[in-house]
């Protein structure tokens, strides 16, 4: 391993955007700001929002004029 062209190696923090939540891990960067983590995304919590695509059924019956009730 030749001296002097590796990158230092520390800890750095953590820092998710969605929650606020915050760890370390081990790493070549001085900080890391992610979307999500595992403390707030629906695959590890288990709490899922369909709001999105709720939206997009409501405003592609509403363009075709589909009625919830019709069969």
């Amino acid at each position: 391993m030749k001296a002097k062209i590796h990158p230092k190696y520390q800890v750095a923090k953590v820092h998710c955007v969605t929650c606020g939540n915050e760890f370390e891990v081990g790493t070549t960067a001085k900080e890391i700001r992610v979307d999500t983590c595992s403390n707030c995304h629906p695959f590890y919590t288990g709490v899922e929002t369909f709001s999105q695509a709720a939206g997009r059924v409501e405003r592609f019956n509403k363009r075709y004029g589909v009625e919830k009730n019709s069969k």
